[in-house]
């Protein structure tokens, strides 16, 4: 996919976290934000669910409450659950509410067009946030390099399997979202010319829903008659559904899987030796970039963005922010600790103390 990457100068400094007592969060502009103007337009943001990731609730909901906040600009923030119809209610709301910035990740392209579409028509300006929506209408869109993402996951398989020939299995992230497509791209492409490696199954999980990645892992597993030594999974949630299984097989451990986000049950699974690496993303920098965008468009002043990327069913090129993500191996794991985006107390905990004390992560 045709683009350019956009490189991110310094993020802005100490957001402070404040979480929302309840499903959706109306802002006021006198907040936190010093001496910064109340702006007249107000933003806002639809997170897709709490199932694919904790990363919505836990970093992104906090980290654009403190941003928007700091910027003095209202925001209403929600949460679909995973439920496209009541994405849509929450966008016609907040419309009708007198929105005039509003940023989605969309749960799937067809239902996010249409969201984008009728806020157009009312003349409110659109952000896809993290997830591309093919065949919308986004003014801009905020994300990570998601190639990338599948570059790293692919080569960091191939580091934990080595050179020896080996079996390997993909566990690919929904077929409905642009992301997943991504990340399969980037993986195969480092993967496909290693011939050392037979790829032996591969597929989709239908909304990233982890309870059907167990039951497609196990499918793959008892198919292939458990000869299986690597699982490129798509992210943590699929990671741990494919543990499961190879826990219940006894084999956990002794088969390198991939994630990605850096969940705190995604880094257990590293430092327990259950989970091969994953992929940090740096929400801060995410949730940063789109309250910039966000809060310029709100002001009438052009987003300073660098990149591009291309909606191959729109036939059009959209601009971009697109940040770089990190691997994470076990020997890097106190890296997403001292960035605060996961706390000690709760990684470190029971049978993973003693591999947080060997690591310095305290």
């Amino acid at each position: 996919m045709a683009r350019q990457r956009t490189l991110m100068t310094a993020l802005a400094a100490s957001l402070v976290f404040s979480m929302a007592a309840c499903g959706s969060d109306d802002s006021g502009g006198g907040g936190g934000g010093g001496d910064a103007a109340e702006a007249a337009g107000k933003v806002g943001v639809i997170l897709p669910d709490t199932a694919s990731s904790a990363r919505w609730e836990s970093a992104d909901r906090p980290l654009l409450e403190a941003a928007f906040e700091e910027a003095g600009v209202e925001a209403d923030i929600q949460n679909a659950q995973g439920d496209a119809q009541r994405m849509a209610t929450i966008a016609e709301q907040m419309i009708t509410g007198g929105v005039t910035v509003l940023a989605i990740t969309n749960l799937d392209s067809a239902s996010g067009a249409a969201i984008q579409r009728q806020a157009e028509q009312q003349g409110v300006q659109t952000i896809d946030y993290d997830r591309l929506t093919l065949g919308g209408e986004s003014d801009y869109y905020v994300s990570f390099d998601n190639t990338e993402v599948g570059r790293l996951q692919g080569e960091g398989l191939a580091q934990c399997l080595g050179d020896e020939p080996a079996n390997i299995a993909f566990l690919n992230g929904s077929p409905d979202d642009n992301n997943a497509t991504l990340f399969s791209e980037g993986a195969h492409e480092v993967l496909d010319p290693m011939t050392q490696y037979t790829q032996v199954a591969e597929q989709a999980v239908p909304e990233w829903d982890n309870q059907q990645a167990a039951t497609i892992f196990e499918q793959m597993y008892t198919q292939a008659g458990g000869d299986i030594q690597g699982v490129l999974a798509a992210n943590d949630g699929l990671a741990n559904a494919v543990i499961s299984i190879l826990g219940r097989n006894n084999v956990a451990g002794t088969v390198p899987v991939t994630g990605q986000d850096a969940t705190t049950e995604g880094l257990q699974n590293i430092l327990a030796g259950n989970q091969c690496m994953t992929v940090y993303k740096p929400i801060e920098a995410e949730a940063t970039a789109l309250a910039d965008l966000a809060v310029a468009l709100v002001n009438g002043e052009s987003p300073e963005v660098d990149g591009e990327v291309e909606d191959v069913e729109g036939g059009r090129t959209v601009p971009a922010v697109l940040l770089d993500p990190v691997s994470v191996f076990r020997d890097n794991v106190k890296q997403v600790v001292d960035d605060g985006f996961v706390d000690a107390a709760d990684l470190c905990t029971g049978e993973y103390a003693a591999a947080c004390t060997e690591l310095g992560i305290q």
